[in-house]
Order: C-alpha cells, then sequence, then structure tokens
C-alpha cells in the first residue's frame, strides 16, 4: 500500500544535527531504507518536516521504517494511505 509519512523534526535535535554538520547524513539513513517513490522537505507549522511517500508492505514494517526519525530527531510522525489519480479514479469506477 502506497503511503505517505509525514515526519515533523524536533527544533533542538535538528538544529543541533544541522550545527554539527550530521543533519544530510541522518536524513540519508533514514529516508534510504524506506526506497521512497517520492521524498519532499520544507517547513510545516515552522517545523523541519519531511513527507515521504513509500510502499508500505505490512504493518510491522512500521517501527524499524520509524524508527530513525524518532530516535535521532524526536521526530512527531504520522503515517496515511494515498494514492495517485488514476488509483483514484479506478476506485471510484469499482465504488458505483
Amino acid at each position: 500500500m502506497r503511503v505517505m509519512l509525514k515526519a515533523t523534526l524536533d527544533i533542538d535535535k535538528a538544529n543541533e544535527a544541522l550545527r554539527s554538520g550530521k543533519l544530510p547524513e541522518f536524513l540519508k539513513e533514514a529516508v534510504e531504507p524506506l526506497k521512497p517513490e517520492a521524498a519532499y522537505f520544507g517547513p510545516a507549522e515552522g517545523r523541519r518536516t519531511c513527507f515521504i511517500v513509500f510502499d508500505l508492505q505490512d504493518s510491522s514494517e512500521l517501527p524499524r521504517k520509524l524508527e530513525p526519525f524518532l530516535t535521532q530527531f524526536n521526530a512527531r510522525t504520522e503515517i496515511f494511505p494515498v494514492m495517485t489519480a488514476d488509483d483514484l479514479l479506478k476506485g471510484l469506477a469499482q465504488s458505483r
């Protein structure tokens, strides 16, 4: 199932990683294992935030996939299902 992870990084943890020069490395280590379809980064609610779309085969994968964001950044995380426009049209056609 295609899902989107919204990970909102803790300001102090992210600032510390930025000052030490390790923020890019930490983000790479957290994002690469997800094998994202897309990854976007920007501010949300005044905090550094990651929006990452990836395939989640089984909910049991969540602890392993979210742990880097939680341990490295004290991030607030949200996961929700998403779909492409084609997926939406297919689903709507089936609901008639």
